[in-house]
């Protein structure tokens, strides 16, 4: 069992660590610390209306603060004080006997200990969900965050700061008949790189094509003009024009009228080389950061799938393969495509639950 927390502040910072882990961001956590500390800090309803008041910065916050204060200051009979926080951890915690005595385990186990059904929901991968919880999963693909890649302009735009700007600089000065002037400036700026998806949806991609698409959904939400998504099965598709909608559902149905090879075959080779000839050296993958979302099952030859992600290589600026295997015990890259494709690609990267699709966003933006 942890040792007890004999420090009362500690044991509210402790708290306010659990209530992050539960999906409350808040950042009045010094704002908590100094309420508690003018209010009387054995005091349940004193200790509750400090916390709700400083650390839940929306509505939606309140249901979790809730159960996070329930779960951590449980119930006492006594109408003088919460229960141990500020003695001892709550009983969820009390998992084991180990007590390393360093306050890591202590806080690993906390957060373990009182994370929302939401935050589990994220780890679990998306082909053992209910029905009722790929729906629920379906509402959190909004709560993804999306870093574009970028990539710097060519020309330099007008500044207010940064390298003088020699010909407008002299441009002005001309009009002013030589008079001296204020200095002009220019910089280099920055847009958004292309990214472009290409997801799997045969048969055996079967229970991931759905949040796969859900991803790629996403992606165009938060960059619609710089990014490209293209189905792969027997043939190529691109159904960017469909993630067009706003809602994922009607987005999902009109890719689904779109795509005549849902749950069929693949031969990831030869459509990979129909979308390089039609799209990639026209300029889609040019400069571009490339996710290929698929298993490697490979019905074709996997030696023209090496040769086709060779070429994809040269012509974009990255090329991540999520595979949804990936994350799972025991996985090894040992099928005839993703051996194939291994020497050109820059990352192998799991794509089964919602917190690897986010460990993948955050590689696609560092690209």
């Amino acid at each position: 069992m942890p040792q007890a927390v004999s420090d009362p502040i500690a044991g509210f910072i402790a708290f306010t660590r659990a209530l992050r882990a539960a999906g409350v961001s808040s950042e009045g956590s010094g704002d908590f610390i100094e309420a508690v500390s003018k209010l009387d800090p054995g005091d349940r309803d004193d200790v509750y209306w400090a916390g709700r008041a400083t650390l839940c910065d929306e509505p939606d916050d309140i249901p979790t603060y809730d159960r996070v204060f329930r779960s951590w200051f449980a119930s006492h009979p006594s109408e003088t004080g919460p229960a141990p926080p500020a003695t001892s951890q709550p009983k969820s915690m009390q998992l084991g006997d180990d007590d390393s005595g360093d306050g890591q385990a202590d806080d690993d186990i906390v957060v373990a200990a009182v994370a929302s059904p939401d935050e589990q929901l994220k780890h679990r991968d998306v082909a053992e969900l209910s029905a009722a919880e790929r729906r629920h999963l379906a509402r959190l693909f909004g709560s993804l965050p999306v870093r574009p890649p970028m990539r710097r302009n060519l020309r330099k735009h007008r500044s207010r700061r940064g390298d003088i700007d020699i010909a407008r600089t002299v441009r002005d000065q001309l009009r002013r008949g030589g008079e001296p002037g204020p200095l002009k400036y220019r910089r280099v700026t920055q847009r958004p790189r292309r990214v472009v998806m290409l997801i799997d949806v045969s048969g055996s991609m079967e229970p991931y094509a759905d949040s796969l698409l859900r991803l790629a959904h996403r992606v165009v939400t938060v960059a619609p003009h710089s990014t490209e998504v293209f189905t792969l099965g027997t043939r190529l598709t691109r159904v960017t024009p469909a993630m067009q909608h706003t809602d994922p559902e009607d987005a999902l149905g009109a890719v689904g009228a779109m795509v005549p090879d849902w749950s069929g075959g693949t031969r990831l080779g030869e459509v990979l080389q129909a979308f390089i000839d039609r799209w990639g050296q026209r300029g889609v993958a040019r400069g571009a950061v490339v996710v290929i979302a698929s298993d490697g099952w490979e019905r074709g030859d996997p030696t023209l799938l090496g040769q086709q992600v060779e070429r994809l290589r040269r012509l974009a600026r990255a090329v991540i393969w999520a595979n949804p295997h990936r994350g799972k015990p025991g996985y090894a890259p040992i099928q005839g495509g993703i051996m194939a494709a291994m020497p050109y690609i820059d990352g192998l990267v799991a794509g089964h639950s919602l917190a690897t699709f986010s460990e993948l966003l955050e590689m696609v933006g560092d690209a």
